[in-house]
């Protein structure tokens, strides 16, 4: 059986407030056609399909699009589940009135979770779709308070899922986690609070023959070969510039061995970081891709990011080496996690007070406050 695993889309995200709308779009197409041309039997989309709770309408008339050709285009089923951006209720709305026979939709934690069940010419194979959840949510669900951190969710969805699996099956798990031992990126939002560990161990998913993960943004495998992220189609900061973006072609044969071939993903802008002198760069070939300059400069430039955009009309950032400063903040018992970015730091607060995310209009704003900001300090 061919699976296709790919996750983190993030539909609704901008890069520095520049829009990815297109930059979605294409590798939309990009994963349906590999559905169609490669004959996947499964796409399997594991979690933060919007960036937010309340994505714009936009990106999800963009979603729609997308799985309407993946429903007329192929004889894919399709497994996805809610992560921790996304609005679980959502999700799960876009189960009703489905073909369950084709579609496993996973937005809120249950205590029955029964899989979709595919069959190939070596028999079953077993999808579990275990979406994101807080702990908290988690007790409720499962009348259990001991349930303390992320690893306790994970546990208690592995356990409840392992019940409804078939003698015999293979077994695959969907699951939206940070594992123990896995490679983080500056751009994914902490799944525990602030002092928590927020890392599951490889050994939660023992007994599944894949595991499809989403949340991180590179694509690695992580404690064994089968436990793997697709990482996200896109860059989403500077840290990831240059980083290849794929998806997992994972084929499970008659014994539930796996073969994994990535297949990339062509971006139509990427991520650099330039570095050199002020006028160096001014000569370099012309690009549309997200710049960060790095300027190796002893004194301040007049005027660096207007002429700059003439070259990079999607340049981002301006700053001078030896100001260069990369902030950490350790968690206890867990990863290290860089300082959130401004825009990050004002959603989180909205989130905290009103219970509600930015919106479109107030994105712009702060964007635009944000800028101004930068140009105030380049002109110093």
């Amino acid at each position: 059986m061919k699976i296709l695993h790919t996750s983190d889309l993030h539909l609704g995200r901008q890069f520095s407030g520049i829009s990815l709308d297109t930059d979605h779009q294409a590798v939309l197409d990009q994963i349906v056609r590999a559905v169609r041309d490669l004959h996947v039997d499964a796409l399997v989309i594991a979690g933060d399909i919007f960036d937010r709770a309340v994505p714009p309408a936009p990106a999800v008339r963009q979603f729609n699009a997308f799985l309407t050709r993946v429903a007329t285009e192929t004889a894919a089923a399709v497994i996805m589940i809610a992560g921790n951006h996304d609005s679980g209720d959502r999700i799960a709305s876009m189960s009703i009135m489905t073909d369950t026979r084709r579609a496993h939709i996973r937005g809120v934690i249950i205590l029955d979770e029964k899989p979709l069940l595919l069959s190939d010419m070596h028999g079953v194979v077993a999808f579990s779709g275990l979406p994101f959840s807080y702990e908290y949510a988690a007790r409720q669900c499962f009348a259990d308070e001991s349930i303390q951190t992320p690893e306790d969710v994970v546990a208690a969805q592995v356990a409840a899922a392992r019940r409804h699996v078939p003698p015999g099956a293979r077994w695959v798990i969907v699951a939206h986690a940070f594992v123990a031992g896995a490679l983080g990126s500056d751009s994914e939002r902490p799944l525990a609070r602030v002092g928590g560990i927020e890392t599951v161990r490889p050994e939660t998913f023992d007994g599944a023959h894949y595991v499809a993960l989403g949340h991180l943004h590179r694509p690695q495998s992580v404690g064994a070969p089968h436990i793997r992220y697709s990482g996200s189609p896109l860059a989403f900061g500077f840290d990831e510039a240059g980083a290849p973006k794929s998806m997992n072609l994972v084929e499970i044969d008659a014994a539930g061995q796996v073969a994994v071939e990535v297949v990339p993903f062509e971006p139509v802008r990427g991520a650099r970081v330039l570095r050199g002198k002020y006028a160096e760069l001014l000569l370099a070939e012309p690009s549309y891709d997200f710049v960060k300059a790095v300027l190796t400069d002893d004194t301040p430039v007049i005027d660096g990011m207007k002429r700059l955009r003439d070259v990079f009309p999607n340049a981002c950032e301006l700053i001078y080496a030896k100001d260069e400063r990369t902030p950490e903040v350790k968690l206890t018992g867990g990863r290290a996690t860089k300082a959130a970015s401004p825009i990050e730091v004002v959603g989180s607060f909205l989130e905290i007070v009103r219970d509600d995310s930015l919106s479109d209009d107030e994105l712009v704003v702060v964007t635009s406050a944000l800028h101004r900001m930068r140009e105030a300090e380049d002109a110093k």
